[in-house]
């Protein structure tokens, strides 16, 4: 069976996926789009990011590595797709889905798409009419600045179709990443973009001068905040106690390299969304995530007051020392 990979992004994940991919020795072809020229030429010159993540190596064939997405998805089997939400409609604005029939997506992204509020399963059979069948998602806990350090990470790769899902994790074992399988595409989906949001609010609250103690309610609440809301969204049995939920959300929420607590740390010091974003240089997905889910849940009408003060805050421009204030008086 053919093994013809495209990774579509050229962030600190991206890079971290194409290690993942590259050190593991199943026979496959990787093949790695990049929006940048300059970029794509230092890559195929020097082998090394420039970017994020510059210490790995990139294994990839310099042929290999291209701006031109139509064509590379042409001569792929399977697309894995690492850019964020926010830039998927933009990055995809020439592609059909004629050029994606057959082929098998493999969503990496943490995110929702902005102005259609979907996640990324449902866009992408939405608008290029792929089955879910052939869609796979990639879940935490991991972050990739561990991956380059080669730390013992856990991955999550969830399809409805299982074979798919455990051909795919197949290739991505090596001996510092370990998977495990699931069908539970919408549970991982919504889960990795909650947990962005919690982690936004959990630096937020670093910010403002909360302690660990204030912190392990937050999380604690955020959990079932989460499990209440992808119970609405697709009530099938699941334990929010595995990696791919409770885990992710964890490691988001407390981990230095987590870009969301670190842009809602920001936040909470004063800075503005816009002073926080340019001083990143990096896209924290739940700050696009909340509005998106903020608008999803006018259909569910979830309980989520974490959610919601993240929303008032980054939205609203409301208060983060009373909005905080106000929260801590709902949990428990």
């Amino acid at each position: 069976m053919s093994n013809k990979i495209l990774v579509v992004g050229g962030g600190s994940w991206a890079t971290a996926n194409v290690k993942m991919l590259t050190d593991n020795p199943t026979p496959k072809e990787i093949f790695w789009w990049m929006r940048n020229e300059h970029r794509v030429e230092h890559l195929q010159k020097f082998r090394h990011n420039p970017n994020y993540l510059s210490s790995v190596e990139i294994k990839v064939p310099a042929a290999h590595i291209s701006t031109d997405l139509k064509e590379l998805i042409a001569g792929a089997d399977m697309v894995l797709l690492n850019v964020p939400a926010a830039f998927l409609k933009d990055a995809f604005h020439n592609i059909t889905p004629e050029d994606l029939a057959g082929k098998k997506i493999i969503s990496a992204i943490k995110g929702i798409v902005p102005d259609e509020n979907m996640i990324i399963g449902d866009f992408m059979q939405t608008r290029y009419h792929i089955p879910l069948t052939n869609f796979v998602v990639i879940s935490g806990p991991c972050h990739a600045e561990e991956v380059a350090l080669e730390k013992l990470s856990y991955l999550t790769i969830a399809s409805q179709d299982e074979e798919l899902a455990a051909r795919f994790a197949g290739m991505l074992n090596t001996r510092y990443i370990k998977t495990v399988v699931s069908d539970d595409i919408y549970g991982t989906e919504y889960a990795a973009v909650l947990k962005n949001i919690y982690a936004i609010a959990s630096g937020i609250c670093h910010g403002l001068g909360y302690g660990d103690n204030f912190q392990a309610v937050l999380i604690a609440n955020a959990i079932n905040e989460l499990k209440n809301f992808v119970d609405a969204v697709h009530p099938i049995e699941r334990d929010i106690k595995e990696s791919a939920y409770l885990g992710d959300l964890l490691v988001t929420a407390y981990s230095q390299f987590s870009r969301n607590r670190t842009f809602g740390n920001m936040i909470g010091k004063g800075y503005t969304v816009t002073s926080a974003q340019l001083e990143m240089n990096m896209v924290a997905e739940g700050y696009y995530a909340v509005n998106c889910l903020h608008q999803i849940n006018k259909n569910y009408k979830v309980s989520m007051p974490i959610c919601n003060a993240v929303y008032s805050i980054l939205y609203q421009k409301r208060s983060a020392v009373a909005e905080m204030k106000h929260l801590a008086e709902q949990l428990s």
